[in-house]
């Protein structure tokens, strides 16, 4: 052990001498040292640095040029999930129109995430840089936004291929699967003042298949062509079609056909337009409002041959001089080149006279699935028993099965005569009369 005397140590006055020796050193330098010299040494040290550093850095912009990176957006949904007891800082949102709470991660704050049972360990920040503003002749900014966001992922070096390619693949998968879980359907109505002519609200409609009052073959069906159709994507593109599907509701009044469609929108998670043709000035907007929806929705025309200019042109109905839109405009909309702007679409028309149609809208490729919505048949009231009444079976069943077999009457007539009563019995019985009444007409 070396022992110091106290008077081998050095005085306060001297300690202070030297202190004051090297800062006044220290400040001539940085006086004397050009700045361009003084930034290459210190760009060179942190270059130095970078060499040996074990981290690979893999920068993440929010856009890329004009266009939004949708890397960017996953990664943003899916850390939001990872939110930890070690996080310090969140950031929530609630959109006006959106019924669910949005969490995503702060600036500057680190997400650790671990891949592969844990033997991958990724570190993830979000960082925000100001944007230059540059001002125009006219004392207005060139740029609206003040800062752009970019996320920093690091991790080691031997890991790169396995984050390129498995990684943030799995990310955007799993992205695409909470928004999935998350997303509240939106019905649309063409709207010239709205973003591309369309404004929504939430379709909070209840229906679903099950709750849906037709033949149950039928339903099975089409519950398979769609699952068919958006399990599809590399099918289309190797046949060379654009990813979309046509069907055609057609029935009576009061079958259910617009019910289907919102049963379709639930069943799929996919939004609805609205397109009336009545409110479409022109063919070029058609074709705006086909640009301005979304993939994975449903495009719903109603009631198609009340347009007099989609009628069977073989039955003598010409087309209308003031007709805002022409047959050969709705058909390049729905099977031309503009149809294939989007993918995973559903174009559905619906038409209480199938046989006033143009053959030319009901040909596949624009009307590929035709479902007739009949009038109610024994099964289907069934369903609308278990609905209104929570009941699976009842002594007047029987008789209610004899008269459907004769009496021609749509579900939505069955479910407001159920409604007239909770009471079981009391409904049945006042059904049961509604029919007679029609059997004797």
């Amino acid at each position: 052990m070396v022992a110091f005397s106290k008077e081998s140590l050095p005085s306060y006055n001297a300690i202070i001498s030297a202190a004051a020796y090297i800062t006044a050193t220290t400040f001539l330098l940085n006086s004397l040292i050009p700045k361009p010299v003084e930034n290459y040494f210190s760009s060179s040290f942190h270059r130095l640095c970078k060499r040996f550093s074990s981290q690979l850095v893999v920068v993440i912009d929010e856009f890329d040029g004009l266009t939004a990176n949708h890397m960017f957006e996953a990664a943003n949904i899916y850390l939001g999930t990872k939110v930890s007891s070690l996080t310090h800082r969140i950031k929530v949102s609630k959109p006006e129109k959106e019924q669910n709470l949005s969490v995503t991660v702060d600036k500057n704050e680190e997400i650790v995430d671990l891949f592969r049972g844990g033997s991958v360990k990724l570190k993830w920040v979000l960082q925000f840089e100001a944007i230059k503003q540059i001002s125009k002749g006219d004392g207005r900014l060139g740029n609206s936004k003040t800062e752009f966001r970019y996320f920093e992922l690091s991790f080691h070096k031997k890991h790169k291929d396995l984050v390129l390619n498995d990684y943030l693949p799995y990310i955007l998968g799993k992205a695409k699967e909470i928004k999935e879980e998350k997303k509240v359907v939106r019905l649309f109505t063409v709207d010239y003042n709205g973003t591309d002519y369309w404004s929504s609200v939430a379709l909070n409609h209840p229906a679903t298949f099950s709750t849906m009052a037709m033949d149950p073959m039928m339903k099975k069906e089409l519950i398979e062509d769609l699952d068919r159709f958006i399990s599809r994507k590399d099918y289309y593109r190797r046949v060379g079609k654009a990813w979309k599907r046509g069907y055609l509701f057609y029935g009576p009044p009061g079958t259910g056909k617009s019910s289907l469609v919102a049963a379709m929108a639930n069943y799929l998670k996919f939004d609805v337009y609205d397109l009336d043709l009545r409110e479409v000035q022109c063919n070029s907007d058609l074709r705006r409002l086909l640009i301005g929806s979304s993939n994975r929705s449903i495009l719903v025309i109603e009631d198609i041959d009340c347009n007099i200019g989609f009628q069977n042109r073989e039955s003598g109905a010409g087309i209308a001089e003031d007709d805002k839109i022409t047959l050969s405009g709705l058909l390049n909309f729905i099977d031309g080149l503009w149809s294939s702007c989007g993918d995973e679409r559903i174009i559905v028309f619906t038409t209480n006279h199938k046989d006033r149609l143009d053959p030319a809208l009901l040909r596949p490729g624009r009307m590929d699935v035709h479902v007739e919505m009949s009038f109610c048949t024994f099964s289907g009231f069934r369903i609308l028993a278990y609905n209104y009444l929570k009941i699976e079976d009842h002594g007047l069943f029987p008789a209610i099965e004899e008269l459907l077999s004769k009496v021609e009457t749509t579900p939505a007539e069955i479910a407001g005569e159920l409604m007239k009563s909770d009471y079981a019995d009391a409904a049945l019985q006042g059904l049961v009369r509604r029919l007679r009444e029609k059997d004797s007409r």
